[in-house]
């Protein structure tokens, strides 16, 4: 088959488009050639978790790659044939375990028989979905689109040296189902959790404290934020210190909205937790059931789906606007967008209606 070019400045520029291209051409079975690859970033080309991830996706499709090291611009990719099994991949360092998941996981889901994958590397990285917002928010609604997901997180994994552990699981799943989220309706309850590995207990108190505190003075009355303060000899303790904290919203629609922020050293615990609960608030406000992260990370799930899928979005991105670019180009889709960047918009995406080989 003739290779798809794509361009890895495109839009926002970064390793998402390698991430969501790579994904895609498993899925589809299309070659692909990827240029300019995160040509938008300060250091432009391949990073070690780019290149693990690009590897996980190849090993569970079979495929042939060219153009594999740190810092190519350039790959291309030949699919051949998806498998399932058990596999393990190490980010090195605290490369994100959740963006290496993010390309494997529609490639899991399309795969001939299940799989099991155990990740290596950071599992809470700042400009990376944590591992709760998988657990909390994006798996629980892709179930509705029909797909069968866990992740497990058996070690936490912090900067510098990563060192955590994920492991995911997945049955194969016929087709996919559309997805509409168009209405919020109030908000039922806010759940939450905060978290750290090798610090003084009082932290995590700290954080958790606040953003209840915050949350309950902007009108929002069920609100609780479990608390988790790891030590040395936990079996989930990570190998350097860290914390954050995540807060999940759930609608009377059914939808699930999340913020999470995590900690940085010299930053007051509750100035993270104030974070957060800020951007909870500011997105609920909007009256839109989706957060801005999973705008993004539905278009690919949407495109692969049978009919149409609607969504109205707390905050349209340029990462969202560049994945719908990047499934026009590989799978043909159409999509309609009513909004501008920065503000809450409505996603319409006509799937292609992808079946699983065999």
């Amino acid at each position: 088959m003739e290779l798809i070019e794509i361009d890895g400045s495109m839009g926002e520029g970064g390793g998402q488009i390698l991430r969501n291209a790579v994904s895609l051409s498993a899925v589809l079975m299309k070659p692909i050639r990827v240029y300019n690859i995160r040509a938008k970033r300060s250091n432009p080309g391949l990073r070690p978790q780019h290149l693990t991830g690009v590897k996980a996706v190849a090993a569970l499709s079979s495929a042939e790659v060219s153009g594999l090291y740190v810092g190519s611009k350039e790959i291309v990719f030949r699919p051949r044939a998806l498998k399932g099994g058990k596999m393990s991949f190490d980010a090195g360092t605290a490369g994100s375990t959740t963006l290496i998941l993010q390309s494997l996981m529609p490639v899991m889901a399309f795969s001939r028989e299940p799989v099991e994958v155990e990740l290596r590397g950071g599992t809470n990285n700042p400009m990376a979905p944590p591992v709760e917002y998988f657990q909390y928010v994006l798996i629980p609604i892709l179930e509705r689109m029909g797909c069968s997901f866990e992740v497990e997180l058996l070690r936490r994994g912090f900067y510098p040296r990563g060192g955590g552990v994920v492991r995911a699981r997945s049955k194969p799943v016929e087709s996919l189902k559309p997805i509409r989220l168009m209405e919020s309706g109030s908000v039922r309850k806010i759940r939450g959790l905060s978290y750290s590995c090798r610090l003084p207990a009082h932290i995590v108190e700290r954080m958790a404290s606040t953003a209840e505190r915050i949350l309950r003075s902007a009108g929002y009355g069920d609100v609780h934020v479990e608390r988790q303060a790891l030590q040395p000899g936990d079996n989930a303790c990570s190998l350097d210190p860290g914390c954050g904290i995540i807060l999940v919203a759930e609608l009377e629609s059914g939808a699930i909205m999340a913020s999470d922020n995590l900690g940085k050293l010299g930053v007051p615990a509750e100035r993270v937790a104030e974070e957060a609960a800020q951007s909870l608030i500011k997105q609920l406000e909007t009256g839109a059931p989706v957060d801005k992260h999973l705008g993004d990370q539905l278009v690919i799930w949407a495109a692969l789906a049978s009919g149409v899928s609607e969504y109205r979005v707390a905050e349209l991105t340029m990462h969202t606007t560049t994945s719908i670019d990047l499934c026009r180009i590989m799978a043909g889709i159409s999509a309609e967008v009513d909004g501008r960047l920065g503000e809450p918009a409505t996603i319409r995406i006509a799937g292609i209606g992808h079946r699983r080989p065999g």
